[in-house]
């Protein structure tokens, strides 16, 4: 089975698919990131449904790309018949969702062999499949799936076989349209013009943003066009990852659902499209989170569905193997019902951010506000489950208290700064200082000169690096840099940062899990506030090493078996990638709340 890191994504800003080094489309949700999938050989094998398209010889690419500043991926092989390119994309979504595959001849004559096998509900239904004039008709239930090439094509062992050869200048389309088997059938695309589409809009995208330039302009580039493919463009939600179930440890059973919107998640990509200049991005946001969080402020969920859904039950799909045999493969997310402070932080701090950057402030968005910052002034006090979500008791997280502090600050300021904005200012700063002295009294280890995970214990937890990056202290604090030094002393593996100790008894799973590619991003925002920019600088770019080779990261890393781990692409590595390297870019640091303005480009 293909590595996670060897895994490319396309999407048409609903869903996305994953294709392997090999040419095999292995993951693919229709019609939207949290649907079954019909392409689940990547929690399993072949069986359970994939997409092949390579030369009859298969093995993996020669080399693979995407083209400029767009998801069009182009993958080529070379071998003694010649050379061949397989282009890959989804068009934006028209009347239904299409994924495009064109095998292009470059040189010689190449012998190429498809595999289409279509298993609906994650590799559980075989749908009948047979010829509907021009076209492949494959149905099951609610799903139809319509294949158009002109490449021959058979049927063998529950799969369609398209064997072929194609020549220097040949050009071989191939169209992939899921419906609704009880709607009619969309109008067919035409691949040629589809990509011509997909191209423009990509690049149109790209130069609505900053000009980026500088050192790292092609990794901070591919992650926000990353983040932007991980957003859900009917309603403007952001899913935390395109996959279930990868796991954290191979063989172990820390597999989760990350195809929702969680909070957090949601507005730390957020900060990172601002900041790259997308400012239509936070406004679609916006909107959704009026809609989801609609109600009772008491109701706030840290997670929901792309369309707002709060129940999220969690299930386990047991006629799955998991990838590598890493199960239970798990739908839905339990931990959508659990409480975590931080989240009401993250989400003021992400709506004035947006504020600041020149979103224009409404009275629906600035009265969900008020009304998530009266309810934390009942609540901050109280234990929760924290960032890393622990299935065990409830604690006070310092991460946590510090993010009510941040929800407490963006308020106040908030009122002070904008006349037509409301709100008892003075109620909000009292409480802000009684927070802020809260986390120094509790959530600091005196003795040790480092803030801990939670009050009263001795734990570390690489959480609390964003101190200074959201304005608690100063970068070059005292206790900052005694931080800094404790967490590079005993919660670092190879020079990379691991999330917190004793993760097992946490949670209460067996095993063990990889680093937390995010904790090092965090890392290297705390030296750079600190002043260490050599240190930052050689950390982040040991974290652009460990992308894959079109620019994309999952959720973890493993160090002893040097690949990626967990859900992938990770919006929680890219978002924190791209703001690391704004920052290291930029040479200055700046709190959260505050727009990176880069040298010769206004802030919107």
């Amino acid at each position: 089975m293909a590595r996670i890191e060897d895994y490319a994504i396309v999407g048409d800003l609903q869903t996305a698919a994953l294709i392997s080094n090999e040419g095999s489309v292995d993951w693919l949700c229709l019609p939207r990131f949290d649907s079954p999938a019909c392409f689940a050989a990547l929690l399993d094998g072949p069986e359970a449904g994939r997409w092949l398209l390579a030369p009859a010889g298969g093995g993996t690419c020669t080399r693979r790309r995407y083209v400029e500043d767009t998801l069009v991926l182009e993958t080529e092989w070379e071998n003694t018949q010649g050379t061949v390119r397989v282009i890959d994309f989804m068009p934006p979504r028209g009347q239904a969702p299409d994924i495009v595959r064109i095998v292009e001849g470059v040189s010689g004559s190449v012998q190429m062999h498809g595999e289409l096998t279509l298993r609906f509900d994650y590799g559980r239904v075989r749908p009948w499949v047979h010829q509907d004039g021009d076209q492949l008709l494959a149905v099951a239930g609610p799903d139809a799936v319509r294949l158009r090439t002109p490449a021959p094509t058979s049927g063998h062992e529950w799969s369609t076989v398209a064997d072929f050869t194609v020549s220097a200048g040949d050009r071989v389309p191939f169209v992939l349209t899921w419906s609704a088997s009880y709607e009619r059938h969309p109008r067919p695309v035409d691949a040629e013009q589809a990509l011509r589409d997909t191209f423009t809009y990509w690049k149109e995208w790209c130069g609505r943003g900053h000009d980026l330039s500088g050192r790292y302009r092609d990794a901070v580039r591919r992650s926000l066009l990353t983040l932007k493919a991980l957003t859900y463009q009917p309603t403007g939600g952001i899913v935390a990852a395109a996959t279930t179930s990868l796991p954290e440890q191979v063989g172990g059973p820390r597999n989760w659902d990350y195809r929702y919107c969680w909070l957090r998640d949601s507005t730390y990509t957020l900060q990172a499209l601002i900041a790259g200049g997308y400012l239509d991005e936070a406004k679609a946001w916006r909107e959704w989170l009026l809609r989801a969080v609609a109600g009772d402020p008491a109701d706030l969920q840290i997670m929901y569905g792309v369309d707002g859904t709060r129940r999220l039950p969690e299930s386990e799909l047991d006629w799955l193997r998991g990838y590598q045999n890493s199960s239970p493969v798990r739908v839905g997310n339990a931990a959508a019902d659990q409480l975590q402070l931080d989240v009401w932080g993250e989400t003021l701090d992400g709506l004035a951010l947006a504020r600041e950057s020149g979103l224009a402030a409404t009275e629906d968005a600035w009265d969900l506000q008020v009304a998530l910052m009266e309810h934390l002034e009942t609540i901050w006090d109280q234990t929760d489950n924290g960032l890393w979500e622990v299935r065990g008791p409830r604690r006070h997280f310092t991460h946590s208290k510090v993010m009510a502090w941040v929800a407490t600050d963006r308020m106040a300021k908030a009122v002070r700064r904008h006349p037509t904005l409301h709100g008892p200012a003075d109620r909000w700063e009292a409480l802000r200082d009684t927070i802020h002295a809260d986390v120094l009294a509790h959530g600091f280890d005196q003795d040790r000169n480092t803030f801990v995970q939670s009050y009263g214990a001795t734990a570390l937890d690489a959480s609390v690096l964003i101190i200074p990056r959201v304005g608690f202290l100063p970068g070059d604090d005292p206790r900052m840099l005694g931080t800094i030094d404790a967490i590079q002393r005993e919660l670092t593996q190879g020079g990379l940062v691991l999330r917190y100790q004793n993760a097992e008894s946490d949670d209460g799973l067996p095993g063990g899990e990889g680093l937390f590619l995010a904790c090092s991003f965090w890392m290297v925002d705390a030296l750079h506030l600190a002043g260490r920019q050599t240190d930052a600088i050689g950390l982040f770019e040991r974290l652009l090493d460990l992308r894959n080779d079109v620019g994309l990261l999952s959720e973890e890393w493993d160090p002893a078996g040097k690949r990626q781990l967990g859900n992938t692409p990770q919006a929680f590595s890219h978002f924190a990638l791209v703001t690391s390297g704004l920052q290291l870019h930029a040479g200055r640091g700046h709190g959260s709340h505050e727009p990176i303005r880069h040298p010769g480009v206004p802030t919107r």
